[in-house]
Formats: structure tokens, C-alpha cells, sequence
């Protein structure tokens, strides 16, 4: 199998321009690689936005009341918890993903994302909700979210720990594992199969250009999938 990338900024920048969720997740089905999307109703803010990058996990977790805490985890004494530690801790072409948390308050804002973009960062991820929605597109800083919600998480959730798995509907997310969002949704590719998934997903999506052609010449759906495999 031939490498068409040296770095994950060439594979970045060519997943960008030639490919879509919808087609690396095709072939992460046939590669035995079944629960790789995130819960559907993780949309990006805008229709234009696509996010990819290394996820940089981030759990967050429901907390009642933003008074200082009395338990034994320090943690708990903090404002936000780690959110600001984590924020800070991103990397050039990382993502910032979050859950843990119930959907009841925003988990990402504006000032993080304008931290965020100083760092580098490729975009935000949330299980949850977003708020400060007109700065966020006015940065187009790429912003997966269930949507826009202003209700703060200051009382409400805490970051507890990042750089940690987290399992957000039936996908698992690791550090380092690929992110990919656009407006069908957005997949995790696993970094031990990421060579094999966009290799195989270029070559389908240079397939798919070719039955396109194909259709728009008259042949028929089944003919068409029965010549070149793709539909």
C-alpha cells in the first residue's frame, strides 16, 4: 500500500479537499470498523465547517453547585475544574473533545476558542452543547456541538481529567485517534488503522467520481454498481 501523505498535515490538507465522512466511514465498515461514528446529533455550528486533527480527550462531569467542594478531590475546589488546564494543553492540529457530562449546559464557548486557536488547534468537539455562537462563526474556528445553548457550566460541570479514553455513544475515543467532521457527522478513525482507512477511502473516493460520470451518462444504478463495485 503506498503512503500518499508524510505528514498529518499533508493527510489533513487532503482529507480536506478530497474526501468526506460519509466515505471513510464506508470503509471502516468493511474494515470490521462498525461503531466509529459519534451520536448524530453532533452537528457543526456552520454547514461549511469540517474539523480534523488528533483528539485530546477531555472528561467532564456533572457537579451541584459552583461552591467551593468539601470532598477529597481537590478538583472539586476549582473553578471549572481542569477545563482551563485542558484548554491550555492543546496542540497544533489537535482536537478538543468533550463528554461525560449531561446535555444540560454549554461546554465550549467563545474565549476558549480563541485560546484554542492561538494554540493551533483544529477545532471542538462537545458532547453537549456550545454557546457564544456568533463569535465562534465570526473565528470560524471549526465547532461541533448538539448545538447553540447559553446555559453556563460554571455551577453545573467540572472538567475532571484530560488526555483520557472517553466512549461517546458507541464510539470509543482515544488521544491521538483521528477526528473527522463535516455535515454528515463526525467519525473516529483509529490511529493503528488510519493508514488503511484513507488509503482506501481516496481510492473509493476517486471511484465515486468515476460512477458519477457514469450515471450522468444514463447507465443505470444497478449496472453501475455491478461494474464498478460502488454505489
Amino acid at each position: 500500500m503506498t503512503r500518499l501523505w508524510k505528514s498529518d498535515e499533508e493527510l489533513f490538507d487532503l482529507a480536506k479537499r478530497d474526501l468526506f465522512t460519509a466515505v471513510v466511514g464506508d470503509v471502516m465498515d468493511q474494515m470490521g470498523l462498525q461503531k466509529q461514528f459519534l451520536p448524530p446529533q453532533i452537528k457543526p455550528l456552520n454547514d461549511d465547517m469540517v474539523v480534523i486533527g488528533r483528539a485530546m480527550p477531555v472528561l467532564e462531569a456533572d457537579v451541584f453547585g459552583e461552591a467551593e467542594g468539601s470532598g477529597a478531590n481537590p478538583i472539586m475546589r476549582k473553578p471549572f475544574g481542569l477545563v482551563f488546564e485542558a484548554v491550555d494543553n492543546l496542540k497544533p492540529n489537535e482536537v478538543y473533545i468533550s463528554a461525560g457530562s449531561s446535555p444540560t449546559y454549554a461546554l465550549w464557548g467563545g474565549l476558549m476558542s480563541v485560546r484554542a486557536m492561538h494554540l493551533g488547534a483544529a477545532g471542538v468537539v462537545v458532547d453537549g452543547y456550545s454557546r457564544d455562537t456568533r463569535e465562534i462563526r465570526s473565528l470560524k474556528f471549526p465547532c461541533f456541538s448538539y448545538g447553540n445553548y447559553a446555559q453556563d457550566q460554571g455551577p453545573r460541570g467540572k472538567v475532571m481529567d484530560y488526555r483520557v479514553p472517553l466512549q461517546i455513544g458507541e464510539a470509543y475515543v482515544r488521544p491521538g485517534d483521528i477526528l473527522f467532521g463535516d455535515l454528515d457527522g463526525v467519525c473516529v478513525i483509529p490511529r493503528e488503522a488510519e493508514e488503511e482507512a484513507f488509503t482506501r477511502a481516496l481510492e473509493k473516493a476517486r471511484g465515486e467520481q468515476t460512477v458519477r460520470q457514469a450515471l450522468e451518462a444514463g447507465m443505470s444504478t444497478v449496472e453501475a454498481f455491478n461494474t464498478y463495485g460502488i454505489m
